[in-house]
C-alpha cells in the first residue's frame, strides 16, 4: 500500500518494497515481474509510474529487462532462503554493531521550551556583534573565493590567523610565541583531544583535578590512559597530593585549569604555580593549560598564565576565541614547541583535514582591526553585572542556606549546598519547576560526593537570572 501524505516519491516507495521483497527471499533470482500494466492496476498507480520503478531497479542491478519478454530478478543475485520460523523469531531484533568502548560520560543540560538554564558558563550569543560579523565574513568569503583560498590549506589553520592569536597571547598574556608554535582548533575540546592523542597511549597514567571538566577526562580515557584524580582545595590543586600521586604512578601529564578552576573558579596562587612547574621538571610530566576564559576577569589585572613564566618545553597551552563571540563559531587554539605543533597539524589531516578558511579569515580581520578585543571591553562590563544579580539573587532567596565566594572571573558561580541536600533530587525538582542545572557530582573525576554546583550567568540577562532563581527557589531540596 502506498503511503501518500509522504514526501518519497511513488515509483521509489514501489522500488523499495520490491527490492525489500527481492532481499526477504519472496522474488527468488530469475523470477519474473508481473507486467507493468498489471502492476499498476493493482496497486492504483498510473502505468508510467510502475515503469520508472522497474527502470530505476534495472539500472542498479537489481532486475534485469528483456524486451520480448518482460522483467525478471536478476540472476546474478544470490539466492535467499527464508530460515526456519524459530530462527526467524531469534533475529527479529539485530544485535547492534560491536562497540569498542562505552559511551563517554558527558553532562548535558538540555532544555525543554519555557526553561531557564544554570549552563556551565556559556556565553550570551545575543550580545554578539552579529552585523559586524556577518559583514566581515562576507569580505572574507569573497576574498578567499577571489583568490582560490577556500579549497585544502594548511592543517595549522590560517596564517594571518595564527599570526593574529599569536600577537595577542605575547601583548596580554606574555607567553613568548609566534605563528609557528600555534594550531587552530574547532574550539578548544578540539585542542583537548590533540593533547591526548598527543601524549597519551594505552597504559599511561594521566593526572586531572578531582573537580574537572568531563570531556577532557573522557578525551584521556579515549586515548587509553588511566586517570588519577588529584586533590583540591580552596586554593585550586594540590601540590602535595599531586607529588605523592608522581611518587606511586609515572604521571605523564596532567591538565588543569589553573586560571579559573572549573568548576569550582579558584585561580591558582603563584606560589602552587611555581611549586607545580617544578613538580613537572624534577618528575618530568607534561602540563596541559587549559584557559578556557582569560578574558573574563573581573576583579584585576589576571595571573599570566603558567606559560608565560614556563614556556612550551613541557607546556601546552588551550585557548579559545568562542565564548568572546559564539561557540558556534568554532575556534580554538592549541599552543606548543614547533615539533609537537607540527606534530598536531598531522593528528588534524586524520580527524579534521583543516578548518574554515573564511571564518578564520573573519576572525584574523576581527582580531587584527580591534574589534574583537573592544567588544570583549563591552561584554565583560555586562557579565560583571550579571554575576552581581546572581550573587545577591541567591542569597537574598536562600540566606545562610547556602555558601559561595563571588569569582574573580569567569561565567558560572559554584555554589555549596548543605550536606542533608539531595542534589540530585533537587535537580529533578528544579526541572519540574521549569529552571536547570547540573549537579557538581558530574564533575568529579574519582567518584567523591559534591554538594556544589556550577550556576553560569553569562548566557542570561539580568531579568531571567531574577525568574530562574525565584523558580530554583520553588523547587523542593
Amino acid at each position: 500500500m502506498l503511503e501518500r501524505d509522504t514526501a518519497q516519491p511513488a515509483y521509489l516507495q514501489i522500488a523499495g518494497a520490491l527490492m525489500e521483497a527481492i532481499r526477504a527471499g519472496r522474488l527468488a533470482p530469475g523470477s519474473a515481474l508481473p507486467g507493468t500494466r498489471e502492476l499498476a492496476a493493482r496497486i492504483g498507480v498510473n502505468r508510467k509510474t510502475v515503469q520508472q520503478s522497474y527502470e530505476e531497479l534495472v539500472a542498479q542491478g537489481w532486475l534485469t529487462a528483456e524486451t520480448t519478454r518482460g522483467t525478471f530478478v536478476s540472476a546474478l543475485l544470490p539466492l535467499i532462503t527464508k530460515p526456519p520460523a524459530h530462527v526467524a523469531a531469534a533475529k527479529a531484533a539485530p544485535a547492534p554493531f560491536l562497540l569498542r568502548r562505552e559511551a563517554p560520560d558527558l553532562p548535558y543540560v538540555e532544555s525543554a521550551p519555557g526553561t531557564l538554564t544554570f549552563d556551565d558558563g556559556a556565553p550570551d550569543t545575543r550580545l554578539m556583534p552579529a552585523e559586524l560579523v556577518a559583514r566581515t565574513y562576507r569580505r572574507a568569503l569573497l576574498e578567499a573565493a577571489r583568490r582560490n583560498r577556500l579549497g585544502y590549506a594548511d592543517p595549522r589553520g590560517f596564517l594571518r590567523l595564527r599570526e593574529a592569536v599569536a600577537e595577542m597571547l605575547r601583548a596580554d598574556r606574555g607567553l613568548n610565541c609566534t605563528a609557528e608554535n600555534i594550531c587552530i582548533t574547532r574550539g578548544s575540546q578540539m585542542a583537548i583531544f590533540l593533547s591526548a592523542r598527543l601524549l597519551a597511549a594505552q597504559g599511561d597514567h594521566v593526572a586531572i583535578e578531582a573537580l574537572s571538566y568531563p570531556p577532557a577526562r573522557e578525551a584521556f580515557l579515549s586515548a587509553g590512559a588511566t586517570i588519577h584524580a588529584v586533590e583540591i582545595d580552596e586554593q585550586g590543586i594540590n601540590p602535595e597530593a599531586l607529588e605523592a600521586l608522581c611518587d606511586k604512578y609515572p604521571i605523564r601529564a596532567i591538565y588543569l585549569t589553573p586560571h579559573h578552576h572549573f568548576p569550582t573558579t579558584v585561580v591558582l596562587p603563584p606560589e602552587r604555580r611555581i611549586r607545580l612547574a617544578a613538580l613537572a621538571e624534577r618528575k618530568n610530566f607534561a602540563i596541559i593549560e587549559d584557559d578556557y576564559d582569560h578574558e573574563f576577569h573581573f576583579t584585576h589585572r589576571p595571573l599570566l598564565p603558567l606559560a608565560s613564566a614556563e614556556g612550551f618545553g613541557r607546556l601546552l597551552y588551550i585557548g579559545s576565541l568562542s565564548k568572546l563571540l559564539s561557540p558556534s563559531l568554532r575556534i580554538g587554539y592549541l599552543v606548543g614547541a614547533k615539533t609537537l605543533i607540527d606534530r598536531a597539524a598531522a593528528e588534524v589531516m586524520m580527524i579534521d583535514r583543516q578548518g574554515d578558511p573564511a571564518t578564520e579569515a573573519a576572525a584574523a580581520e576581527l582580531m587584527s582591526s580591534g574589534a574583537l578585543k573592544s567588544h570583549a571591553r563591552k561584554v565583560l562590563r555586562i557579565y560583571a553585572a550579571r554575576r552581581e544579580c546572581l550573587a545577591g539573587a541567591l542569597s537574598g532567596a536562600f540566606g545562610e542556606r547556602i555558601s559561595f565566594t563571588l569569582p574573580q572571573g569567569g561565567l558560572a558561580l559554584w555554589v555549596t549546598f548543605p550536606q542533608a541536600t539531595d542534589l540530585e533530587s533537587f535537580s529533578l525538582s528544579a526541572r519540574r519547576n521549569r529552571v536547570a542545572f547540573t549537579p557538581g557530582q558530574a564533575f568529579a573525576t574519582n567518584g567523591i560526593k559534591v554538594q556544589g554546583a556550577r550556576l553560569g550567568f553569562g548566557s542570561l540577562n539580568e531579568a531571567e537570572i531574577g525568574e530562574a532563581v525565584r523558580r530554583l527557589r520553588g523547587a523542593k531540596s
